[in-house]
């Protein structure tokens, strides 16, 4: 029994009272861990999002090193795709067996030419040759040069026997000529009255050169690429003074008096194309000067080109990249338009580019290689798995398109339905599967599923029918004139004088398409379109220039300068 004394008590309050301190103790101990959680929490949160951002910033930092050092094409190892996805590959090649072995029944009810009998498979691809050794020159059609070494020591007592010949390949510097016009006098042995043949017709009256110079130097920098001030010291190099203020004189008069070929070439796309393929670029503009003298930076337009099936392609000046200026160019077209999913070609497929509210609106045709560089990058950059896992999919679409290339466009879009529908049906449900995972990330992986994603509808419209491309890279080679020679050109002059280039690039880029020497064309067309009916202009284009010449004269041709009897229309030349 404990006693109740003084002693006792004394304890019994130093006891309470040390509770009572370790309890506050406690207390303000809890309170301290748990602002030291919440700091713990804020801190490792912070740390977390910087570790994002860095990482990000290395993606960054290593997609901007491949783009500016290293080669820019899409190659991957396909050997390695195949080993780590053998899985997922034979589940994809179990499918498309299984179809294939119905291919020969089924092709010939879902084509749209049942009559039309199978084409046998493609053959497999044959190993590249060999190299067959010194190329032979003596086939080849060219102006020979014979130079005959002879021994001045038996020259005259013997003749050689035969020669052994070699060659090689030589150049002769072509040159400029002054060009002569003479104008026949004649007079009146009656009334002795003396009169002089008319000046003949020309786009620039009174001007320094002729149609084949003006064509050669508007080929050596809108085809070439060499800036007039590079042709200036050229041309001075053999004597000629010809200064590029000229060159840009012309380039700007004539590229615009050719427009009205390239507006008869556009008329005619909007009405009868299939599908118009686009891209744009940009370009350097040099401003206006300032009234203080001060210097001021370039202004940027923007060179689209169009690719009107395989009969045009023709490129437009727009000084803003809009939905507006888009628009206006493809007013009044309901066919198919492929393009990249740039913003600026969304108000084309609402309709806000109809003349007429009954108007259907165009229907987009997506890019499969657009979507493809994007997992490309976030395969290489992030070495992200899923990624090339998508590489490998898009891989055999790609082989597929490729073994199908030669085929009629029914018989194409027989065989996407038997075969690609399936595997594109495939890849949106995993793609769509990945993205849920990591929509809520930034960064190349998230990129590259919510484009494909997003652009779904338009990335399916390939399969509509067998003339539509799978890709619109032939939109981007077709830029080419304009992103090769930029390097050289730097800016153009003026918005007009790169309205009158986008003419040039137009039926240079045309004559490439039809395979037409454009310099001959250029110097045929400025001397034969002052005498041409103003409503016959089409059949200038380089689709119909072949029939349109054969039917002109050919010593009118021949002639660069003067009179040029127009043949009458032939109905079936561009209707």
């Amino acid at each position: 029994m404990l006693g109740s004394g003084p002693a006792q008590t004394s304890e019994l309050d130093a006891a309470l009272a040390r509770v009572a301190e370790l309890g506050t103790t406690l207390s303000t101990t809890e309170a301290t861990l748990g602002t030291t959680k919440a700091a713990l929490a804020k801190v490792t949160q912070e740390r977390n999002a910087l570790r994002r951002v860095y990482q990000l910033l290395l993606e960054q930092h290593e997609l901007l090193r491949r783009r500016i050092y290293m080669a820019s094409a899409e190659r991957i190892d396909v050997t390695q795709l195949e080993l780590e996805f053998k899985k997922n590959a034979e589940a994809l090649a179990e499918a498309g067996s299984a179809l294939a072995d119905a291919d020969a029944a089924d092709l010939t009810a879902s084509s749209d030419s049942p009559a039309e009998p199978p084409p046998p498979p493609p053959a497999a691809k044959l190993p590249r040759a060999k190299p067959t050794g010194r190329r032979n020159l003596a086939i080849e059609d060219l102006p020979e040069d014979r130079i005959e070494l002879l021994d001045p020591e038996r020259e005259g007592t013997s003749k050689p026997l035969f020669f052994e010949e070699s060659f090689r390949l030589g150049y002769r510097r072509a040159g400029a000529v002054r060009l002569v016009v003479a104008r026949a006098v004649y007079k009146d042995p009656e009334t002795q009255e003396i009169t002089t043949v008319d000046k003949p017709k020309e786009i620039l009256e009174r001007g320094l050169l002729a149609p084949s110079m003006i064509a050669h130097l508007l080929v050596s920098k809108y085809r070439f690429g060499i800036p007039f001030h590079r042709l200036t010291e050229m041309f001075r190099a053999e004597g000629i003074k010809l200064d590029d203020g000229l060159m840009c004189r012309y380039a700007e008069h004539v590229g615009a008096t050719l427009g009205c070929i390239v507006v008869a070439m556009a008329k005619e796309a909007k009405e009868t194309a299939f599908c118009l393929s686009t891209d744009a670029t940009g370009v350097c503009i040099q401003p206006l000067p300032r009234t203080d003298g001060k210097r001021q930076a370039c202004a940027k337009g923007h060179f689209f080109v169009v690719l009107a099936d395989q009969d045009h392609i023709f490129f437009e000046y727009q000084p803003k990249h809009t939905s507006a200026a888009v628009c206006g160019m493809f007013r009044g077209f309901s066919g198919y338009i492929q393009a990249d999913a740039s913003a600026v070609y969304d108000a084309l497929y609402r309709g806000e580019a109809r003349t007429a509210p009954e108007e259907v609106p165009p229907k987009e045709v997506g890019c499969w290689a657009h979507a493809r560089r994007r997992f490309f990058e976030a395969a290489v950059v992030a070495k992200d798995a899923a990624a090339r896992e998508a590489i490998w999919r898009l891989h055999v679409l790609f082989e597929l398109e490729e073994e199908w290339q030669g085929l009629a466009p029914a018989q194409r879009h027989a065989r996407r339905q038997l075969r690609s529908r399936r595997l594109v049906d495939d890849f949106f449900a995993w793609a769509k599967a990945q993205y849920a995972l990591v929509k809520d990330a930034r960064g190349l992986v998230a990129t590259a599923f919510g484009y494909a994603v997003r652009q779904e509808p338009g990335l399916r419209s390939f399969l509509d029918d067998g003339r539509l491309p799978m890709t619109n890279n032939h939109s981007e080679r077709a830029l080419r004139f304009i992103c090769g020679g930029r390097k050289a050109w730097l800016f153009f002059g003026s918005d007009d004088h790169a309205a009158a280039a986008a003419n040039l690039f137009s039926l240079i880029a045309s004559c490439k398409l039809h395979d037409i020497d454009a310099e001959t064309y250029l110097a045929e067309i400025i001397n034969v379109l002052p005498y041409w009916p103003r409503e016959r202009y089409l059949e200038l284009a380089p689709k119909y220039w072949r029939a349109t010449r054969a039917r002109l004269r050919p010593d009118e041709l021949a002639r660069e300068i003067g009179p040029v009897a127009v043949p009458p229309r032939e109905a079936s030349a561009t209707e």
